[in-house]
């Protein structure tokens, strides 16, 4: 059992720095785990709000807010109350590529994020502007605000997202700011350089909104959300809600065209904007100028919320001036009328490369100071949120002098998420994809309570009935594979079901076996077998690992490999530039990251297999590790 620390009345636990998704996930965690916990925004009222596009999830996010769910967090709960279009992605494909998403109201997601924030016990939301940390012995003390003031603290958190020393740009128009409507924030970046730290620049940015009520909806393509929505949140019963339909259409040549006539006012192409934008998440003028052959691209309406006036064309972010988004936008099918709200922006803001953290998030150089979310050079709101929450983990546990809350590459895209973001190198804001995933096979969103929840309960983050319903669905699987797949089916019984759609049996077969034929699924064998009612996620569950077990066999072997070399650790002291048979760059990779094992020594970038090859036997020569039976 964790134990929980007397708090102070002069001084707060945890101060969170930043109140968007990284921060409220963040500030909830550190303060359910019983942390006098403080979140500084500049405005209570803009808590979680969703600077680019109100949705939630998608490919490979929709695996990060599903296990921020398990795990206790709270963005799933509150997508769920606010989110007005479903959506299963990739249902075509095999499960472990399927994601949730959801489109949300904008404003009622701010409006329940923030409910969430007030009614949590022991957090306190303070409205001002962070300039810094102090630090003594090497250690946070305290949070600096504008006003010359510190409030002390045993740790802080970082959550920053787009506002440091940010530039929104238009055209070759400029301004100050964290996002439209609000200040940027300064003095941060220079107290935390002040410190050591190694800041840079990124980019990113947001497309043109348009009225509603402008659009010619007879020429676009309704996108309709799916007839049962699958909720995020192992809290959520159902979504009971109303569901709205989203729109498709594309650009064309004469769009293309016109977008290239601002080219030499595009602060992209002129160097103004100094900072990268993520790649897989361009901007329209780099698209057409990148994929020139392509003569169309799709473009997606989707609505801010129910009473909002507002659809947000994704994928047409731009920072192009006001004349050509006017004219490509009118240029589109569908939106010769468009009447634009909001333009479309760019916005270039400061970072700390993430080779400076640890695995928990905190910093490297300072104790008890943590990075999260777009701080650490991450796009989006689910990266955000995962890293907010195992920050906000981590901090309370550290103070409290409890072990710290790791999550490894074979447990969770969130332990996928950390890791990379520390070994690998960045130029562009990192976005995840299941792709990244190398055990995305038993990575899925469907099993992340099955991965995650235990380790939730024993933080004290999961509620009993939640927990007692994850405990009875790893009853029914348990039921499933121990009685219902040994049970036989007689030639008859199967042929009067299963006549037309499968081959006839020639001999009684267990439903195991059967469950193995690509056209049989395990919820119409049931009921051959058995009068028992198993809950559906159970049933996908047993099915899922019956028709994959040979593919996931595999993997497991591959996560027991990956596991060994996760367990041989390397000492923090070690001097890598004693090893003189290594290169020159994996020194100095080695010296800067400082891995905590040879499993992640491999992952770094710049260290090719050769030169880990020479730590092993370095290690070995010098008796600091025994790796050669089990590498």
């Amino acid at each position: 059992m964790f134990h929980v620390k007397q708090k102070s009345k002069n001084k707060y636990d945890v101060i969170v720095v930043g109140a968007g998704h990284a921060g409220l996930e963040a500030a909830i965690v550190s303060a359910r785990l019983g942390m006098k916990t403080a979140l500084i925004t500049l405005d209570r009222k803009k808590i979680a709000l969703m600077s680019c596009n109100p949705a939630i999830g998608g490919l490979a996010k929709g695996q990060l807010v599903k296990e921020i769910d398990a795990l206790g967090g709270v963005m799933g709960r509150i997508t769920d109350e606010a989110g007005i279009h479903f959506k299963m992605l990739n249902i075509s494909k095999g499960p472990a590529v399927q994601s949730p998403r959801a489109q949300a109201d904008r404003r009622g997601y701010a409006v329940v994020a923030g409910r969430y924030a007030e009614n949590t016990i022991n957090l306190s939301v303070i409205e001002d502007m962070a300039v810094g940390v102090t630090v003594n012995h090497n250690r946070v003390s305290g949070v600096q605000l504008k006003d010359g003031t510190t409030v002390l603290c045993d740790a802080a958190i970082i959550t920053a997202g787009t506002f440091l020393n940010g530039i929104i740009y238009i055209g070759m128009k400029k301004l100050g700011a964290g996002r439209a409507g609000d200040l940027p924030a300064h003095g941060m970046t220079e107290s935390l350089e002040s410190l050591g730290f190694r800041s840079a620049r990124l980019k990113t940015g947001t497309p043109p909104r348009i009225h509603k009520e402008s659009i010619d909806y007879s020429k676009t393509e309704v996108q309709y959300p799916d007839e049962r929505p699958v909720p995020f949140s192992y809290a959520t019963k159902a979504i009971t809600q109303k569901q709205i339909n989203c729109y498709i259409v594309h650009t064309n040549e004469q769009t293309h065209d016109i977008l290239r006539l601002g080219f030499d006012r595009s602060p992209l192409f002129l160097g103004t904007i100094k900072g990268v934008g993520p790649r897989y998440c361009p901007s329209i003028e780099d698209k057409i100028n990148r994929f020139a052959d392509k003569p169309r691209h799709q473009l997606f309406l989707e609505p801010e919320g129910y009473d909002n006036e507002e659809i947000y064309v994704n994928g047409f972010s731009t920072s192009l001036p006001i004349d050509i988004q006017e004219r490509s936008i009118h240029s589109i099918p569908g939106l010769e009328q468009a009447k634009i709200i909001r333009l479309g922006y760019a916005v270039e803001y400061d970072f700390f490369p993430p080779s400076q953290i640890k695995h928990t998030l905190e910093t490297k150089g300072i104790e008890n100071l943590y990075f999260a979310g777009q701080i650490n050079g991450t796009s989006g709101y689910e990266e955000a949120a995962a890293q907010g929450l195992m920050a906000g983990i981590n901090a309370a546990l550290k103070i409290q002098n409890n072990p710290p809350f790791v999550l490894r590459r074979s447990d969770a895209y969130i332990g996928v998420l950390i890791d990379d973001l520390i070994n690998k190198t960045h130029d562009e804001p990192y976005r995840m994809f299941t792709s990244r995933a190398e055990f995305r096979l038993t990575l899925r969103q469907d099993n992340a309570d099955l991965r995650l929840m235990e380790m939730g309960h024993q933080l004290g983050l999961i509620e009993k009935h939640i927990y007692e319903t994850y405990l009875k669905k790893k009853d029914e699987i348990a039921e499933i594979e121990h009685s219902i797949l040994r049970k036989t089916i007689e030639p008859t019984v199967f042929a009067e079901r299963f006549s037309v759609k499968s081959s006839e049996l020639r001999q009684a077969q267990k439903v195991a076996t059967l469950l193995r034929r690509p056209e049989l699924k395990l919820r119409e064998l049931i009921p051959l077998v058995s009068t028992k009612t198993f809950a559906e996620a159970a049933i996908n569950e047993v099915e899922f690992n019956t028709k994959y077990e040979g593919y996931l066999k595999r993997q497991q072997e591959q996560i027991e490999k990956f596991k060994k070399l996760e367990d041989k650790k390397i000492p923090d002291s070690l001097d890598y530039s004693k090893i003189k048979a290594m290169s020159v760059e994996s020194r100095e990779k080695l010296s800067r990251i400082r891995p905590e094992s040879l499993g992640q020594a491999s992952r770094i970038s710049g260290v090719s297999p050769a030169d880990l090859s020479v730590l092993v036997i370095y290690l070995e020569k010098n008796k600091i590790m025994d790796v050669s039976r089990e590498t």
